[in-house]
């Protein structure tokens, strides 16, 4: 196989957006890895909100912009506040222009946007070395090693192979994981959900814990249960035994004196997968360059969701490849230097952003939540 000049690491929406990018400019001298044995495998993920001027700023520089627009959900930018007892305090409707679209489809628009032979899959990347030209060589699990490229960019998301060769910083545990359910339209339950929840999505803030609902591209709803807990506290119960995960949030220590509504819609959750939210801090954003390799995304910067995640990593594929026009592929270690001095910057404020949203969301109630961050969301009761 012959060794491309830039080697992106990971098909997200970060990875895609850069290969795309750097097709748009003519640099054709990059191969993608991806874990995935092919662009159908299944992935988790619920709907993503594409704001102006970083996610569509950057779809706009791709050329797809308009492919975008023709799945984006404007429709589902309403926003709704409740507390425990069923009350609703607070509701935004339509209007944002933060689009929602599904993350399947966002990945999709991309996959289609770059050349098939531009993407390897099934290259689970194990471990990144450096070579005695201080150079990173990639070790894939495939058995296959790569070495000489110009330049290795970690898009691999929050648990890096390519970051430790580059920083020693680590995702800390954040103290708070979501359990995510499912509400198909087919459950029993659908139509109260569609009635009591709506479109967009409604965040529920009380007792320190927090439901999310969210409608997804499909008319189906993903819920979010946001509890503080302690690391891999999920690892001890299974998760595909319904009835031990709904008797586990209904029980006194969680949802138990919740009003019925809420009650019932985890009786009626099924598909629960837990999610621990881990975060770099905004210290961890001070490494000096490395000859040779760099990241974006969550791999350069995993937060606390806040809504910006996919934005800034997007925001970074496009600081990037125009850094890599700029400079050109002889003089890659400039354009890194450059690009990491415009991503600090951002990336710090995203993850102070989503420290934020943990402590206004996990709260008392939903009159907490407005005093700490309604005025950061522009909202106001």
């Amino acid at each position: 196989m012959a060794t491309p000049e830039i080697a992106i690491i990971g098909a997200g929406p970060c990875g895609l957006t850069l290969a795309r990018l750097l097709e748009c400019k003519g640099i054709t001298g990059y191969i993608l890895y991806e874990r995935d044995e092919g662009p159908d495998a299944k992935r988790a993920g619920g709907s993503l909100d594409i704001h102006p001027e970083t996610g569509q700023n950057a779809l706009r520089h791709a050329g797809l912009f308009d492919k975008f627009k023709e799945h984006a959900r404007y429709a589902d930018t309403a926003f709704a506040l409740g507390d425990k007892d069923g009350n609703k305090v607070f509701e935004m409707g339509e209007g944002r222009d933060a689009p929602e679209i599904d993350r399947v489809e966002l990945r999709k628009i991309l996959l289609d946007s770059v050349p098939k032979d531009k993407i390897k899959w099934g290259h689970a990347l194990k471990e990144v070395s450096l070579g005695q030209d201080r150079k990173p060589v990639l070790h894939f699990g495939n058995g296959m090693t790569l070495s000489g490229m110009r330049l290795v960019v970690g898009a691999d998301g929050a648990w890096s192979k390519v970051r430790p060769v580059i920083t020693p910083a680590m995702p800390q545990f954040s103290g708070k994981t979501y359990l995510e359910g499912r509400i198909r339209r087919d459950n029993p339950f659908y139509d109260t959900m569609a009635k009591e929840f709506g479109s967009g999505m409604y965040l529920t803030v009380s007792d320190e814990r927090i439901s999310i609902t969210q409608r997804q591209g499909d008319g189906s709803y993903r819920i979010y249960f946001g509890l503080q807990t302690p690391e891999g506290f999920f690892r001890t119960l299974d998760l595909q035994n319904l009835e031990a995960a709904r008797n586990m949030l209904l029980s006194s220590e969680y949802y138990g004196d919740w009003a019925e509504l809420y009650k019932d819609l985890i009786r009626h959750s099924t598909h629960f997968w837990a999610w621990s939210l881990y975060t770099l801090s905004k210290e961890d954003l001070n490494w000096e360059s490395v000859s040779g390799a760099t990241l974006c995304g969550d791999a350069a910067h995993v937060t606390i969701p806040n809504g910006e995640g996919v934005n800034t990593a997007m925001a970074d594929a496009l600081d990037l490849a125009n850094s890599i026009e700029k400079h050109g592929i002889e003089h890659l270690d400039d354009a890194v230097k450059e690009y990491e001095a415009r991503m600090f910057p951002r990336a710090i404020e995203s993850i102070l952003q989503g420290e934020i949203m943990a402590d206004a969301m996990f709260v008392k109630d939903p009159q907490v939540f407005l005093q700490k961050f309604g005025p950061a969301m522009g909202l106001s009761n």
